[in-house]
């Protein structure tokens, strides 16, 4: 492991947990040059792909699908570590399936699950993207779903 500070590949593990959901393992290090302490988490990669609209595959990526939630929840009193446990709970609902190809459309239809359930705004921003509102009128009919 790398030290972020000064780039030693000598470090030592101070101290090995597991998360609260228990989805990763942190570890607090100590690089033993610069004796400076950082965390890193370590989770299992998973083989997950996507199916896209237009039928190419791609690799999950994590990072995607939090920077989405992320703009969503911009601006909007969501703490950083309940997006983080959200994107949690998606991960873990799509590792359960039995297959390892996903649907890019289940990955936004769980997102907007959840989205819904923490915050009505940021439900409806990411909806008016991931649904691509074609005009007014379609955005106002999922606002009144939402009543």
């Amino acid at each position: 492991m790398l030290c972020p500070y000064c780039q030693n590949q000598d470090t030592k593990v101070i101290d090995s947990r597991e998360t609260e959901n228990e989805e990763a393992t942190r570890r607090r290090r100590e690089c033993l040059l610069c004796k400076k302490r950082f965390t890193t988490y370590e989770r299992v990669e998973t083989d997950l792909r996507v199916i896209k609209k237009d039928g190419t595959v791609t690799n999950y990526q994590r990072e995607k699908l939090k920077s989405g939630i992320l703009r969503a929840c911009e601006k909007r009193p969501v703490k950083t570590e309940t997006i983080h446990n959200t994107v949690n709970k998606i991960e873990a609902e799509l590792r359960s399936k039995q297959k390892t190809d996903i649907p890019s459309k289940l990955i936004g239809e769980l997102a907007m699950k959840e989205l819904k359930k923490l915050d009505k705004i940021a439900y409806i921003r990411f909806a008016s993207v991931y649904k691509d509102f074609e005009d007014i009128g379609s955005f106002e009919d999922e606002l009144k779903k939402l009543k």
